[in-house]
């Protein structure tokens, strides 16, 4: 069997699997930011009729997924896997989307990281030959993930500049092994990096370390620079922490000024919407991806996109413990030439 490893932590795909489908949902105040034009959905209320936050986060997640498979004009039936998980305990959210579903399930948690992380080990086994057809799926809800991880929403703290405002919303799509579209080409699987950080309202410091280790391997391992992509996306570090990956980029000698973009810097307008530093959580890589991203690749706009969603390894309990926050950082490689040619 070929060998599929490129140097230490990257993986090139034989049989890339396209991305045939994709959609989004965003809460309100997503929908209010300069991204709107490129989500599926916007709702009108948080809760979106649900009880519960939690219960509206599952919601979202649920109509995401089928009309993502409605979109690819398959069924539930037809789908062999699907990779998901949220912010949530026991990943609450996504096992009672799992339960109402019809598809063999895998629950992952990497945090904020865990969209690059469902399409990395679902292209895994899609390239492998285990799969046809392979749904990969992210949620993250504000007023959900703001209770478990910070303050009672009805607490009013004050947050510093370093601060992050969660998503409201979730993304899917669906991975097929024929057609032409996008496709993952490479898999970088991140190491956790844990500098000490400890101030939870500057999770930006926390999570860019990996997402420097995760950039700067892809580009060692496949002999590439910034030069070789269109964008280059991290998933939810904001604006301090895009500024600090940009800087410790140019540390190690690759300037990424022309090509980078961080998800949570570019899906609010952080000024008029007051989100301090920008986005994060699970659904802010998963919205820009599975829509922003993927439009732009669809249309021809782009043609390589280097993915790296971020994510901090935290809990309510480790926090309270003085634990510092480990971070991760997975990558996966996009590619989409409407000509055929690449």
């Amino acid at each position: 069997m070929k060998n599929k490893r490129r140097g230490l932590q990257t993986v090139e795909l034989q049989n890339p699997p396209k991305i045939i489908a994709s959609s989004t949902t965003v809460g309100p105040k997503e929908g209010m930011g300069p991204l709107s034009e490129y989500f599926d959905t916007i709702l009108e209320d948080d809760k979106n009729g649900k009880e519960t936050f939690e219960q509206a986060e599952s919601s979202i997640m649920y109509s995401t997924i089928k009309d993502s498979i409605r979109k690819a004009n398959l069924s539930e039936t037809d789908i062999n896997y699907l990779f998901a998980g949220d912010l949530l305990n026991q990943l609450t959210s996504t096992n009672f989307v799992a339960r109402e579903l019809d598809i063999p399930f895998f629950g992952l948690y990497g945090a904020c990281s865990t969209m690059a992380e469902s399409l990395g080990l679902a292209s895994l086994i899609m390239d492998g030959g285990f799969a046809k057809y392979v749904v990969a799926s992210t949620s993250s809800h504000f007023s959900a993930a703001e209770r478990q991880f910070r303050f009672p929403l009805e607490y009013g703290s004050q947050r510093p500049e370093t601060a992050q405002w969660t998503v409201t919303g979730a993304g899917a799509m669906v991975l097929a092994n024929e057609g032409n579209f996008p496709k993952i080409t490479h898999v970088t699987t991140g190491v956790v990096k844990d500098y000490g950080i400890k101030d939870a309202g500057n999770m930006g410091a926390a999570m860019a370390p990996a997402a420097v280790d995760t950039i700067c391997r892809n580009f060692k391992d496949l002999g590439r620079g910034p030069e070789d992509y269109d964008i280059i996306a991290t998933g939810d570090l904001g604006k301090f922490g895009k500024q600090l990956t940009q800087r410790l980029m140019m540390e190690y000698g690759y300037d990424m000024s022309k090509c980078y973009i961080d998800c949570g810097e570019i899906i609010y307008d952080n000024e008029k919407q007051k989100t301090n530093s920008g986005g994060s959580g699970c659904g802010c890589s998963a919205v820009i991806a599975c829509g922003y991203l993927y439009k732009k690749l669809m249309a021809g706009e782009i043609k390589r996109v280097f993915l790296v969603s971020t994510g901090a390894l935290m809990s309510n309990t480790s926090s309270l413990q003085g634990e510092s926050i480990p971070g991760i950082a997975h990558g996966v490689v996009i590619e989409y030439d409407k000509e055929g040619v690449m």
